[in-house]
């Protein structure tokens, strides 16, 4: 009997990768929030140059850029899982390396990518406002934390949009790596059904769309937000 996309509808499949789409956008959206606080703090020290906290930031951006995701998400799975089993087990729960546990890893896992590289985002932007406007600012006697507010913040936050976007691209994109740690996404739904159909081209031609179309949703959210922030001229 030939497989086929009514096939794949009506074992379910659909359903099954729809819902790990969610998670994926999940798993995302929480690891962008958390690496874009992480990207703020570690890219105003930078800017700031607030020694030594420059050189634990730039040792920690220097092993996301050498060491491979996946990689990362081992060293975190692994180094923690046994520790929370035992402290789990002290409690008097046992099995917590499932689902939620998974997603816990992975958000921290990811978080911690997307933060090195929106700490660069953040930096270079922080960098890219003209220090003409700041020192007209103080020359008129502005606080500084007025300056930073009113001046410094809307025009980094304007500049680091395009860069943000590539950060939530990659994130979404890295996500799929998250499944070696049993985290039921997008990806791993993927799997699951090839494996069971033993049709892995459509399950993956599948999850390619639906990681296409979040993609150029998200380019589309990004394009607003970029539009939105762009400052008015007056005619």
């Amino acid at each position: 009997m030939e497989f086929g996309l009514w096939q794949v509808w009506e074992g379910g499949w659909i359903a099954a990768i729809l819902r790990g789409a969610a998670i994926t956008i999940a798993v995302g959206i929480a690891s962008m929030a958390f690496g874009i606080v992480i990207g703020i703090a570690c890219g105003l020290i930078k800017w700031a140059r607030l020694f030594p906290l420059t050189l634990a930031v730039d040792f920690y951006t220097s092993i996301v850029r050498g060491v491979p995701e996946l990689l990362i998400i081992y060293l975190l799975f692994f180094s923690s899982v046994e520790f929370v089993g035992q402290v789990a087990a002290a409690f008097g729960y046992e099995g917590l390396a499932g689902n939620g546990y998974a997603f816990i890893i992975a958000v921290i896992a990811i978080a911690a990518i997307s933060g090195a590289y929106s700490t660069e985002v953040v930096r270079g932007a922080l960098a890219a406002v003209p220090g003409g406007h700041i020192e007209a600012a103080r020359a008129l006697g502005i606080p500084g934390r007025r300056i930073f507010r009113r001046i410094i913040a809307p025009q980094m936050l304007r500049i680091a949009v395009p860069g943000m976007n590539n950060v939530w691209q990659t994130t979404i994109k890295d996500t799929a790596l998250v499944s070696v740690v049993g985290l039921q996404e997008l990806m791993r739904a993927a799997f699951v059904g090839a494996g069971s159909t033993r049709h892995p081209f459509i399950f993956y031609f599948i999850a390619a769309v639906v990681y296409l179309v979040i993609t150029l949703v998200s380019q589309g959210g990004f394009d607003r937000i970029e539009r939105l922030l762009r400052p008015r001229t007056r005619t």
